[in-house]
Parts: structure tokens; sequence; C-alpha cells
């Protein structure tokens, strides 16, 4: 899938009231390159669209967030607006494979339920873009999680934390209820409440201890795709491009979203201090 650059020229044009020289110009290719880009005879490449994209940016002209806005009004029930970050681009079919085992709940599909969410997460690599996508979810089974115990447990058990424990009839529940979802809808997990989960984990805070810091940072929630029926489910609606101001907005929102949470969970450790079990006396 390729960019809708053609779209998003016009647009750009309406937006500044320009010309296609004057957008030329501000991007630093030629009018007759820009034209060609515009009726589809030549593809630019990442370079050109870096340059147009960032023009656009500089210019005040939120492209993915207008986008955002716009697919979210056309949403029709049972449909829900999901947002994939990708860190070089999809190639061919959306796959349950392309996510490593180890991940929060195994392989599968993963989207967040905002463009803030899923661009966070790769704004840190070069060729970075977000898909835009429409999940019908009717006649799927979906299982929900919130931030609790069964949650930590569960993307601890995913990301091979639990192997003292293994063979424990409550994680081979766990287990028994990821499996047999087509859809997982949870809280999403940075690395650092990973730090705060393994913390839980070695033994060093509770389970308390350890909900209260999470909860600290509410990045909002998940969506892993984990059956091919849900991949079925999807409809790709746009490829979008990140430039690198825009990159760079994201990741300082992150750093900044990380270092409120890491104050937050500090108070809340010690709050909640000898307040709930241990991992051993979860597992006794």
């Amino acid at each position: 899938m390729n960019y809708r650059i053609k779209e998003d020229i016009e647009l750009t044009r309406y937006l500044l009231g320009c010309s296609l020289e004057e957008l030329s110009e501000g991007i630093g290719v030629s009018r007759m390159t820009l034209h060609r880009w515009n009726v589809g005879r030549v593809v630019p490449s990442e370079s050109a669209l870096s340059s147009f994209y960032e023009y656009a940016f500089s210019r005040g002209v939120r492209l993915n967030q207008i986008k955002a806005q716009l697919y979210r009004e056309d949403v029709r029930t049972p449909q829900t607006l999901l947002f994939h970050g990708s860190k070089s681009g999809i190639e061919g079919n959306l796959r349950l494979d392309a996510s490593r085992r180890n991940t929060d709940f195994g392989q599968g599909f993963y989207c967040g339920e905002t463009l803030d969410q899923a661009a966070m997460f790769v704004s840190d690599f070069d060729r970075a873009c977000l898909y835009m996508i429409y999940l019908d979810s009717s006649d799927m089974t979906e299982k929900r999680f919130v931030v609790d115990q069964d949650w930590m447990l569960t993307i601890a058990l995913f990301r091979g934390r639990l192997s003292e424990y293994a063979g424990h009839p409550r994680l081979i529940e766990l287990m028994k209820r990821v499996d047999n979802a087509d859809i997982i809808v949870a809280p999403i997990a940075d690395n650092r409440m990973y730090e705060v989960i393994d913390s839980f984990i070695a033994g060093e805070i509770t389970d308390e201890q350890c909900r209260h810091c999470l909860s600290a940072t509410d990045l909002g929630n998940q969506y892993v795709l984990r059956s091919k029926q849900a991949l079925e489910h999807v409809l790709v609606m746009e490829k979008c491009f990140l430039c690198p101001s825009e990159k760079r907005q994201y990741m300082a929102r992150r750093e900044e979203s990380s270092s409120n949470g890491i104050a937050k969970a500090k108070a809340a450790r010690r709050q909640y201090r000898g307040q709930g079990l241990y991992i051993d006396e979860v597992f006794s």
C-alpha cells in the first residue's frame, strides 16, 4: 500500500490556499515534478515524501490528525477505528506471526485506540509509518483486561517471566482465556511498566504496589488480533507518513509521559508498601 500523496497534496494546497507552483517552491522540487506526483506518473522517493510532509507539518497542516478525525466520524457499529504503528511498513498481507512470541499477549497484530499511541511507539525508527484501520468485531470472541493481577500475570507469562511457576492452574487458565479469544483488549504497557512487573515477579513489591504503580501511567488500550478470523475482519484504510518533526513531537510526548509515570509510580510504591500479596503468596 502506497501513501495517498495525490490526496495529501490537494488537501495541503486547499488548507494553505497555495498554488502548485507555490507548494513546489516550499518543498524544494520543480513544479513539473510535483505535477507528476499529483497525477500519479511518478512515485516519489522516501526523501521526497519526507520533504513534502515536513513542509506541510511546518506550516501547521496536521494531515494525520485530520485523517484520524474524519475516519472516526465515519465509524459505523460494529466497526472500531484503530491505529497500527509499523517500524518500516507492512509487506504483503497482514500476518499474526509478524510480532514476536514474547510480546504482551504473544503473536498477533497489535493496534492502538489512538493515533498518538501508535505513533509514540514507532517514532524513533527512520522508516516508521502508521496505518489507520477499521475492525469489525462482530461474530468474534473478545477478551478484555484491566490493570489488575490477571493482566500483570498474563503479560509476565507471555514475556517468559513466570517459568518458575509453569504448570500452575492459575497460569493455565489465563493462557486458555487468551488462546480462546480472537481479540484481546488490554491496557498498553511500555518498558517502564515491564520493569515494574519484573519487580513484582522478583518479589520486590506486592501485587497492590504493582497495580497502583502501573495505573500511574495510563497509555490507553491496545487491541491484539490473535486469529486469522480477526485479520479477515480488518479493513486497512490508509498508510500514513510520519515526517521527522512529527516524530520528534511524539517522542517528546512519550518522554514526558514516561517521566510523569516514574514519579507517580514511586509515590504509589511508597504509599502501598506492605499491602497486598507477594508473588510467592499469589501462587501458594
